[in-house]
């Protein structure tokens, strides 16, 4: 089980690069991904414990410098968070669907992590920065007033530093938009 992850995007690729190195050399962590994403981003993700998640971190934030657009450490991660940003779970049908639109892909992995943390919601997807502009968006289900508490809390702890294009909870949605959505 994942219980750390530690997230920076970054404005350059070479040097994103580059530091996913310093990251990887500084603390005792795994890679989860480092990879470019649109428009010519780039943004790496490693796990392990806190401790070594931590400075991993340290050591990436300093070299990386005014090409650090965003980051994050998440000590306690969502056991849901990983398979939703690495592929979409299989749901037949949803009571309601929210949907989270963001400029930066740190604020999507944050949102998603409270959403999932602070409401009975599942997450289907959350996609970085690929195909969308370098734009992220989160995807989530279940009962109506869940998902409106779990997009609501999200908004309020990403409101001070992410950077939200648009966000929807409709209720019954329509069973074609709804797979269309999958």
């Amino acid at each position: 089980m994942i219980t750390a992850i530690g997230m920076i995007e970054f404005t350059a690729i070479a040097h994103g690069i580059e530091v996913t190195d310093v990251m990887l050399k500084a603390g005792n962590v795994e890679l989860m991904f480092a990879k470019p994403a649109c428009p010519g981003k780039f943004v790496t993700m490693v796990y392990g414990q806190v401790g070594a998640v931590d400075t991993a971190m340290k050591a990436g934030l300093e070299v990386g410098g005014a090409t650090v657009v965003n980051h994050l450490l998440i000590p306690r991660v969502h056991p849901t968070l990983i398979p939703a940003i690495n592929a979409a779970p299989e749901i037949d049908h949803a009571d309601a669907l929210g949907v989270m639109e963001f400029f930066d892909m740190v604020s999507a992995v944050v949102a998603a992590d409270v959403a999932a943390k602070r409401s009975n919601i599942t997450l289907f997807e959350v996609r970085l920065g690929m195909g969308i502009g370098g734009k992220s968006i989160v995807k989530l289900t279940g009962q109506v007033s869940d998902v409106k508490t779990a997009v609501q809390a999200a908004l309020d702890e990403v409101s001070s530093h992410g950077v939200l294009v648009s966000h929807c909870v409709i209720p019954q949605p329509a069973p074609a938009l709804f797979k269309a959505m999958m």
